[in-house]
């Protein structure tokens, strides 16, 4: 959802028009997230002014705003920090006012940029405001920029407050999902950044390479107190043990990192990249780490010092890795395609062979996952497998059910992230819990896993980014490898996602004789996918001109379905509903006499997918009762079906294994669903009130 960005230069001269448009060529990586408006902050012309411009709408927007400022673009700086930002409305509606950075006062002594919800902003806010401040947003993002000025005012006395001693008794207020980063007139220079719950990375630039490709984790020395501001209804003083004794030194030790020591011992020339998405980075470095829960990022003098103020059980390494990106700019560019979504569409028979590509030898009809390699007797012997996911990783889990539990033979269910945790679903030692997210930051299913972690349950992550919270917190689990998804609505990531698990299924069944055949079918369907579907993609001209003559009008869609392609049927709505803004519902062909019949006249445009597997004289069934009712559908049937009559709109797919046939199927709703949106004239990539990485519950 909400995108952030930070730079910082040390020993490297820059202008304030580089630092700028760094700035907002970062955030316009970071749109594909989903926002509503923008902002940014850096040094104001004066020593300790802060320059802050912020807008509603897209970060064109903000770039003419900031262009009409009335600073010293020219003006270098040999060392400086600053920070962007694009927000998705949580907390009060789009406004200049409402947009991030937030300052803790009129002259901007910290301020702050957010991505997540706190929680307990409202108490926090209650007791800001009994110690006199005021506030012009309606934010809970506000109320920490305030609670941080709030404790260095109360605690600056003591004469060894450091920006991070400051920041922790800051998140050890706060309740809820964040990624902070904090910069402050009173720490030139300086910047500290936090997580928990929300992603956050640090690219780093030189001109050396750097002499350890890690960074220490530095631990307190001293146990956290759990004292708050707001558990009494009064204020109360502050426990301060986590500062310094008088006298003394802060119990947040600081060491000079190994990573940054230079072979004279003089300070080394470094940019650094703080955002939540490694597409914002990419261009400037490959080398990234990836902070952890609770980690404090703090950025001074050329090092970044990563401290936790204790050892606790969820986190047991004391370092972090700088790790190399394998994604490259051109990835994430559009290329010759008029937006990221059309692209992916296009990706998709690449894309399918990448999930492929090193796990499946089609001449031994062998599939091996070396994520699941250590853990596949333990699956094997499960009670259940409970796939959880949100959205299009949820019909993916749908659409590979039925051959999971064909192949394994193991009692398997698909969840709601949302609704299993409503539901408090319980869960067992010998469950296995297959978590499934495109972004691998999905808010309800990291809770999900974390749920079911706490209860012992082996946990298997399914992403597609690599260093992401799912695929860090997992036992064990498959990178899809689809490449970037820029696009909000997912397109190749739901066929990639849809693949890796029919592999996953494959590879548990191997030891089951029985399922041979059925197994060496599915894999040779595999083997003819990328082609089948570049077959769909050539009658692309076709399906335009379908949806400009039959549904550009329309107001409402229902697509049929059942068996295999109900999951069709569910993606396919979704698609059409998401960026076209047209009503679409998936219908369970065998459910249409229990009230979705009722709908039917001809007035009522309906797709039928009526692909050849075990379940077509059921569909055939379906299709009769819609042209009974003088329903006109268009139906989808395989290439060579006489079976269907000339007088329907037909779209023709490839005939392939009825477990895979909804990978061929889904492909020209996609591509319906994409001429639809243009054809009404909306923003297909980013369409309103949805975001592409869901962060938040």
């Amino acid at each position: 959802m909400c995108g952030i960005f930070g730079y910082l230069n040390y020993l490297i001269e820059r202008d304030r028009r580089f630092i700028l448009d760094t700035l907002t060529q970062g955030l316009s990586r970071l749109e594909y997230r989903g926002y509503d408006s923008a902002g940014i902050s850096a040094d104001g012309d004066n020593e300790d002014s802060v320059l802050i411009v912020k807008q509603v709408g897209k970060v064109a927007a903000l770039r003419k705003l900031i262009d009409e400022q009335q600073v010293d673009f020219g003006k270098t700086f040999i060392s400086h920090c600053a920070m962007a930002h694009t927000r998705w409305a949580t907390h009060g509606q789009p406004s200049p006012v409402n947009s991030h950075p937030h300052r803790s006062d009129p002259t901007g002594e910290f301020t702050v940029v957010h991505n997540g919800i706190i929680t307990n902003y409202k108490e926090l806010k209650t007791v800001l405001e009994k110690n006199g401040y005021t506030f012009e947003s309606e934010t809970d993002t506000e109320c920490v920029a305030k609670l941080t000025k709030y404790i260095y005012d109360r605690e600056k006395s003591n004469g060894n407050l450091t920006f991070t001693s400051l920041v922790k008794a800051v998140i050890k207020e706060l309740e809820g999902s964040f990624a902070f980063i904090f910069k402050s007139k009173h720490y030139p220079n300086e910047v500290v950044a936090t997580r928990r719950g929300s992603p956050l990375l640090i690219g780093v630039k030189t001109a050396k390479k750097l002499k350890v490709d890690f960074v220490d984790v530095e631990f307190g020395n001293a146990a956290e107190s759990a004292d708050k501001i707001t558990d009494a209804n009064e204020p109360k003083n502050l426990d301060t043990n986590f500062l310094s004794p008088d006298g003394g030194h802060p119990k947040l030790q600081r060491s000079q990192s190994r990573a940054f020591l230079s072979e004279d011992g003089l300070p080394q020339p470094i940019e650094y990249f703080l955002a939540s998405d490694a597409a914002a980075i990419v261009e400037h470095t490959k080398r990234v780490l990836y902070l952890e829960d609770d980690d404090i990022a703090h950025i001074a003098n050329g090092e970044l010092h990563i401290h936790r103020l204790r050892r606790d059980d969820g986190i047991s390494s004391s370092i972090r890795s700088i790790q190399t990106l394998e994604i490259e700019l051109a990835e994430i560019m559009k290329g010759s395609f008029d937006h990221f979504m059309q692209k992916e569409i296009y990706e998709q028979p690449e894309s399918v062979v990448n999930t492929m590509r090193g796990r499946v030898n089609f001449q031994n009809h062998k599939v091996t996952l070396g994520g699941l390699k250590a853990y596949l007797a333990t699956i094997r012997r499960c009670r259940r497998i409970i796939f959880i996911a949100c959205g299009t990783s949820y019909h993916s889990c749908l659409a590979t059910r039925a051959i999971f539990e064909e192949l394994t033979e193991i009692p398997s269910q698909v969840e709601l992230a949302s609704d299993f945790l409503d539901r408090k679903t319980p869960i067992f030692r010998d469950d296995v819990c297959v978590f499934v997210s495109q972004s691998g930051e999905t808010a309800d299913t990291i809770l999900a896993m974390r749920y079911c972690l706490e209860r012992g349950a082996l946990s298997v992550g399914i992403t597609n980014t690599v260093g992401s919270s799912i695929s860090r917190e997992s036992h064990c689990g498959v990178h899809i490898n689809a490449g970037p998804e820029i696009g909000v609505a997912s397109t190749k990531a739901y066929t990639s996602q849809y693949i890796a698990l029919v592999m996953m299924a494959i590879q548990l069944s191997e030891d089951r004789i029985s399922m041979t055949e059925r197994r060496n079918e599915i894999i040779d369907g595999l083997y003819r996918l990328p082609g089948h579907i570049k077959e769909i993609l050539s009658d692309d001209a076709k399906l335009q001109q379908l949806a400009a003559d039959t549904l550009y009008k329309e107001k409402s869609l229902l697509i049929m379905g059942r068996g295999f392609q109900n999951a069709t049927c569910l993606e396919g709505a979704l698609k059409i509903k998401e960026i076209s803004y047209m009503h679409s519902e998936g219908i369970l062909a065998g459910e249409l006499k229990h009230g979705p019949l009722a709908l039917i006249d001809e007035n009522m445009p309906v797709i039928l997918v009526m692909t050849r597997d075990s379940l077509y004289p059921k569909v055939q069934s379906a299709l009769e009762q819609v042209t009974a009712r003088k329903g006109q559908p268009i139906i989808i049937c395989n290439t060579g079906d006489t079976g269907i009559s000339a007088q329907y709109k037909t779209i023709r797919v490839p005939s392939t294994i009825d477990c895979l046939q909804g990978l061929l199927n889904i492909v020209p709703l996609q591509l319906l669903s994409y001429h639809l949106a243009v054809m009404h004239g909306v923003d297909v990539d980013f369409p309103r009130n949805l975001a592409k990485s869901v962060t938040v519950e």
